[in-house]
């Protein structure tokens, strides 16, 4: 199974009524539950790991794990309310604005940490739950606890108007790259990451590398994503499609990813630690196929492994 640890949300998106009033759909999301979603539907062994409130978008967000196949049951249940985000539209782009006070996600403890079993062979981790607190400690010892056995990835999904406390955000940021397995960061992602830093994408992700990392994955949006390990750098294109929004497209990439090396038996450290040029193209082929079934229509709805085919 890949344990998919972090956020689970509401993400309120923007609609018209028929009487073309201003409206917000209620929508299943968050970075972290829409790569669990993705996983799923493309056919791996799926998990998520997170706090969920027994409340009406709870019971909502469970409908939505169970219809694509996700285990939720080591998710801590409680009587908090769900956090909400609300979606707003750009040229295509999201933005977003968080409603997190006091909710299940973010109320979620080290403490509140499960054992997991040998069932669990990789954890994934990620977005907004790595920057509010306790969860981001929780999620950030959970991490640390397991990368020694398991194989382990973050998608730090930076919101900087999210960040409350920017030292202690990129302090745990340094402990958990420096600790994974897999890194996967946008251009976005890392110009904040290393302030803008002279050199190329690549040399910059070669430095991220040099920190611990076996693969680092930059995506550039519409041109593709590029994986570095020590030994190779491999480039894939984006396929081309027209735009509905970006919601979840980095989340869809990243399960793509996943599901592919699961797929290959390759999601095993000693594995990562010398990926073939093939296996790294294969892999980031299915996360760009994937991203972009996902932009071609509204809201985080991924691709189911068929419309791949």
């Amino acid at each position: 199974m890949i344990l998919c640890c972090g956020e689970a949300l509401i993400d309120m998106l923007p609609r018209e009524t028929t009487e073309g009033l201003a409206a917000f759909a209620p929508h299943a999301g968050g970075a972290v539950f829409n790569t669990a979603i993705a996983l799923g539907r493309l056919g791996a062994r799926a998990g998520l790991f997170t706090g969920m409130s027994r409340d009406l978008f709870g019971q909502m967000l469970e409908r939505a794990l169970d219809g694509s196949y996700v285990d939720h049951g080591r998710a801590l249940r409680s009587d908090r309310p769900t956090t909400l985000a609300f979606v707003t539209l750009s040229r295509g782009q999201a933005r977003y604005a968080f409603y997190d006070e006091n909710t299940a996600g973010r109320m979620l403890e080290p403490k509140d940490l499960p054992d997991l079993g040998a069932d669990v062979g990789a954890l994934f981790f990620g977005g907004i739950s790595l920057v509010a607190e306790p969860c981001g400690s929780a999620y950030e010892a959970l991490m640390l606890r397991e990368a020694p056995a398991r194989v382990t990835m973050i998608d730090p999904n930076i919101r900087p108007g999210f960040i409350t406390d920017e030292a202690a955000y990129r302090a745990r940021l340094d402990r958990m790259i420096g600790a994974a397995d897999i890194v996967k960061l946008s251009d976005e992602d890392m110009a904040w990451l290393d302030g803008g830093a002279g050199g190329t994408l690549a040399e910059r992700a070669r430095a991220l590398l040099a920190r611990g990392p076996r693969v680092v994955i930059v995506t550039e949006g519409a041109k593709g994503a590029t994986g570095h390990t020590a030994r190779r750098q491999v480039h894939v294109p984006a396929p081309s499609v027209t735009v509905a929004d970006t919601v979840g497209a980095g989340d869809t990439f990243n399960a793509g990813v996943l599901c592919a090396l699961h797929r290959h038996d390759l999601l095993t450290r000693p594995a990562l630690a010398d990926l073939s040029e093939a296996a790294l193209r294969s892999a980031l082929s299915l996360g760009v196929h994937a991203a972009a079934v996902t932009v071609s229509r509204a809201g985080a709805n991924p691709p189911r492994a068929d419309e791949l085919a």
